[in-house]
């Protein structure tokens, strides 16, 4: 279950954010930046907020910017965590926007871009999207996956991906804590068929790669290093 930790540091949503534009591509509307004539493309995947977040429509154009064509669909459908509204707390929302529907509506998306003449498609989902991800790559949809701070995934989830992974895990997280990225660490090494990676950041909280505050000099620090790390996962398994 969605918690609290999901919720917090909610962004300002900003339709015009961001250097791409929107389109609909596999029946969503979806954030699109970098070259649409790439051969190689990344879907990111957002946590409860959706595709308006400023950070993250950041983080697609800086992913854009090394040679991807980067899509950020609106899996929420208009309909993003609002942490005002009383009346729908995350207990609440998430019965709406369940991952296993966001799991179903990325289908059309990845064959949207394979018809566009995408080749290799990396997915990296935040959050509530990491879940959707983690299905992606249990059934092969895509060629590579990043996971980060990753909300509803289990030992189960992990034993069953069949794509090269990356695990970006924060030291102060109570929906994947340390400790519970380690049982998946743990699991992937029987898995020397599949490679990964796992990564747990100190001192920074869930959410700390798209949710950080702009002025906080170290938290976006932190959230480069994460950047770096998943741009580098999907320029050495998207090709």
């Amino acid at each position: 279950m969605a918690s609290s930790e999901c919720c917090s540091n909610p962004p300002t949503l900003n339709p015009s954010s961001g250097t791409g534009h929107v389109e609909s591509l596999g029946g969503l509307d979806s954030y699109v930046t970098g070259s649409p004539d790439s051969n190689f493309a990344v879907l990111l995947i957002s946590d409860v907020y959706g595709f308006e977040a400023p950070n993250l429509r950041k983080l697609a154009d800086k992913v854009a910017a090394a040679g991807f064509f980067v899509v950020v669909p609106d899996f929420l459908n208009k309909d993003p965590y609002a942490p005002e509204d009383a009346n729908r707390p995350i207990s609440v929302w998430i019965k709406d926007h369940g991952p296993d529907k966001g799991f179903e509506d990325a289908k059309p998306v990845l064959e949207a871009l394979k018809s566009k003449g995408v080749s290799a498609i990396g997915a990296a989902g935040f959050c509530w999207g990491a879940k959707v991800v983690v299905e992606l790559s249990k059934h092969a949809l895509i060629q590579a996956a990043v996971l980060c701070h990753p909300s509803l995934v289990t030992v189960d989830d992990i034993k069953e991906v069949k794509v090269p992974i990356s695990i970006l895990g924060a030291e102060i997280d109570r929906m994947s804590p340390p400790e519970v990225v380690r049982q998946f660490e743990e699991v992937l090494t029987t898995k020397p068929e599949v490679k990964s990676h796992v990564k747990i950041f100190p001192k920074v909280s869930h959410g700390w790669t798209v949710r950080y505050s702009v002025e906080d000099e170290a938290a976006c620090k932190s959230a480069e290093e994460a950047h770096q790390d998943l741009l580098k996962w999907f320029l050495n398994h998207v090709k």
